[in-house]
């Protein structure tokens, strides 16, 4: 569902991103690790089209970003870090917007979702008087309006209370059992290890780890996936 064949992306003569090789099957949640500036929101613009590559490819459900992003985008829905809202609409206007734009007559979803996220009692208010965890179950609940059969999600407990939290760390696997290609990034390695079907380490560019959260470990003679993270990120 979700695949990169030696991606690169380069701002002039810094590398941002490096001959990414990466496949994530429908229903396997591949979470991405990463400190900041290693590459992992660079990786996740260039699957959701917003940026071009230098080199290599990306394919959202066997769509060529490049040469069929609308194809792909039909098949794909986005959480970005800082989800960007309409902010004189309300909560439920945005989400009828974005149903208008994916052709969706089922209006049934809009309020399954507010209800899900604990929007309901807040789905007339302006989203400019949200807060940034309510922002971002907004964005969240426009991500999977369309029921997309690939998901890009960009540290999606950001900014979340605890309660908040806790209901996407239930929905991620909810939405791996129903067939959702996952790729998640996240620097929470606490959210990473007990979610995860297959972790990656993204360093400087590089994928220098992959596998299994027991395969990245053993890999580094690590006992936790914090051990193993320092370990493959060590100068």
């Amino acid at each position: 569902m979700i695949h990169a064949a030696q991606l690169t992306k380069m701002y002039g003569t810094h590398t941002a991103l490096s001959e990414l090789d990466l496949r994530v099957a429908a229903g396997e949640l591949f979470v991405l690790l990463g400190s900041n500036g290693a590459g992992k929101t660079t990786t996740m613009n260039l699957f959701a089209t917003l940026l071009r590559a230098t080199s290599g490819s990306a394919h959202i459900a066997g769509h060529n970003v490049a040469t069929e992003p609308l194809a792909a985008k039909a098949q794909l829905g986005y959480l970005p870090d800082a989800p960007a809202l309409y902010e004189r609409l309300t909560a439920r206007e945005f989400l009828e917007f974005v149903a208008d734009l994916r052709g969706l007559a089922d209006r049934a979803r809009i309020t399954e979702l507010l209800d899900l996220f604990d929007l309901a009692d807040s789905a007339r208010t302006l989203l400019g008087d949200f807060s940034l965890g309510m922002r971002k179950k907004v964005g969240f609940a426009a991500a999977i309006l369309h029921r997309p059969r690939a998901l890009l999600l960009d540290e999606p407990t950001g900014g979340l209370d605890p309660r908040s939290s806790r209901a996407v760390k239930d929905l991620i696997p909810a939405l791996c059992a129903d067939g959702t290609a996952v790729l998640m990034t996240t620097h929470v390695l606490e959210v990473a290890e007990p979610l995860a079907h297959r972790v990656g380490i993204l360093h400087e560019g590089h994928l220098v780890a992959c596998g299994t959260v027991a395969e990245v470990l053993a890999a580094n003679s690590a006992e936790s996936l914090e051990d193993a993270f320092l370990a493959a990120t060590a100068p």
